[in-house]
């Protein structure tokens, strides 16, 4: 009888011996010894030396961790890799455009500029017509119907428009445009870059163009002011740079907007927020809580900010106060107001933070701010708090927790001589809710973040997630997936939606 009860027989060594202590024996659990297993249930088989071949050998070419191999030959091919960098004109395009360097000079000649600024486009390509037939004559140059309609259009956008630049500002596909100079034009489309078919006579050419665009808002750019803030009728965003800041010539940088409102609902269904997000944010935008809109260049604030101004009740008052007036808001009582640079003096400057303090003076319900960069953030958090519930503002920042950073630097930037914690204990007292906005690499734009200001902790403040997007995967053709989720958080908000009735919905649309 051995120590653990069993007798030295069946348990014991193939010799009737005892084991040597300490040598571990696998147990069968009632399976018969002539069943050929190889060790018990408990403790499985060691495998046998082509099975040890195959667990060492490496996994599928197409699993995950085999991927960096494949990130390297991407990166090599990068490195080698060559690109154009300049619009290679050919073709039709390049017969047109020499055409219109010999005829141009020739019309001018016939034409009296004063009278044809009083007329459309139209009316003013059937006055061109037989002119423009005239001087073919002459230069001895015969054109079919294609080529003849080809000429009409760019010698009107050559006098009347911006010049190569309206056959890009008419693409609704075309987002953002920028200029590099006379001979490099790039385009964004659907959140890609590629190089634009088009290119400027020369570097005089292009300037004439920028002062055009800029003189229409009354603004001037030139080698004393090289730098210029713009519009276009339609609203779209304008910068321009000239030398000797810009080494390459004039830089134009010209961000469009959609001819028709984007609202909530057309986010949503663009893949940029869920369906309880959108509701989340209508609530808010109705029941006036007072929101910040975080994100990089491009990622699409002021969209978001366009979208919310429609859940603005149409009887109140809003102002609106940008740099460059791009907001383009859907309610009837608003009034937009816009800052002035300082004349050639350096005097007559008028900042946003002085439309800010005389706004407060205009009876104003909500006071939007299209953007803030320094001081006046202070002015806004004040107006917030002085009955003007419902403002609104955008500032660039990567994360909620950054943009309350950036708040504070933004305050201390100023002459403002109150602590820290006073600065922390007003924005938390001001701000509701923070929507943050990004365009991730593949070029879509998504609403990654809806999160409360809540309140102080000791000196910080204290935050809350209502959603969230997380990244999940990437699919073959590169698009991001990933999806929104709640926190499932009772939001802090609440008590102001049920100001509005909205309580209900607001807490069903955060669970």
């Amino acid at each position: 009888m051995s120590a653990f009860g069993k007798k030295g027989g069946a348990g014991g060594s193939k010799t009737g011996g005892r084991p040597a202590f300490g040598v571990a024996r696998p147990m069968t659990t009632g399976k018969p010894s002539g069943s050929g297993a190889k060790g018990g249930e408990q403790f499985p088989p060691l495998p046998e030396e082509g099975e040890k071949a195959k667990s060492a050998a490496p996994p599928p070419a197409n699993s995950k961790p085999q991927n960096s191999a494949e990130a390297m030959d991407r990166l090599a091919e990068r490195m080698n890799a060559t690109h154009e960098t300049e619009h290679d004109a050919s073709g039709f395009e390049a017969s047109v455009h020499k055409i219109k360097e010999q005829v141009l000079p020739r019309l001018l000649e016939r034409v009296d500029p004063e009278a044809a600024a009083t007329l459309s486009k139209e009316e003013l390509s059937e006055e061109f017509r037989p002119i423009i037939m005239e001087v073919l004559a002459e230069l001895k140059v015969t054109l079919n119907r294609r080529e003849q309609f080809a000429l009409e259009k760019v010698l009107i956008d050559e006098l009347l428009g911006f010049g190569p630049l309206e056959e890009l500002l008419n693409d609704p596909d075309v987002s953002d445009i920028m200029v590099n100079g006379p001979d490099q034009t790039y385009i964004e489309k659907k959140g890609k870059l590629i190089i634009a078919p088009i290119r400027f006579r020369d570097e005089q050419h292009l300037f004439q163009i920028a002062q055009r665009i800029v003189n229409q808002v009354g603004r001037r750019v030139d080698q004393t002011t090289p730098l210029a803030d713009a519009r276009l009728k339609d609203g779209s965003r304008v910068n321009v740079i000239v030398p000797p800041l810009s080494l390459r010539g004039t830089a134009i940088s010209i961000r469009k907007f959609s001819e028709k409102p984007i609202t909530l609902d057309m986010l949503k269904e663009f893949g940029s927020m869920s369906e309880k997000m959108c509701t989340a944010l209508k609530i808010a935008g109705a029941c006036r809580m007072n929101i910040v809109i975080s994100g990089g260049t491009g990622s699409g604030k002021t969209t978001m900010l366009n979208a919310l101004s429609k859940m603005i009740d149409p009887g109140e008052r809003v102002l609106t106060i940008e740099d460059a007036a791009e907001l383009r808001l859907q309610q009837p009582h608003w009034l937009p107001l816009e800052t002035r640079p300082p004349n050639l003096e350096g005097q007559g400057a008028i900042t946003i933070g002085d439309l800010v303090k005389n706004a407060l003076r205009m009876r104003p319900d909500r006071i939007i701010l299209g953007e803030i960069r320094g001081a006046e953030c202070f002015d806004l958090l004040a107006a917030m708090n002085t009955g003007h519930d419902g403002s609104m503002c955008t500032l660039h920042a990567n994360s909620p927790r950054e943009c309350l950073g950036r708040m504070e630097n933004m305050i201390l930037m100023g002459d403002i001589k109150i602590p820290k914690e006073a600065i922390s204990r007003q924005i938390a007292e001001s701000v509701d809710l923070i929507v943050q906005v990004k365009r991730l690499r593949d070029g879509s734009r998504r609403t990654t973040d809806i999160t409360e200001v809540i309140g102080m902790e000791g000196d910080v403040i204290v935050t809350q997630n209502l959603f969230k997007f997380e990244y999940l995967d990437e699919s073959e053709d590169g698009k991001i997936l990933g999806e929104f989720r709640s926190s499932g958080l009772r939001p802090y908000t609440l008590e102001k939606a049920r100001q509005f009735g909205f309580d209900q919905a607001y807490l069903e649309a955060c669970l």
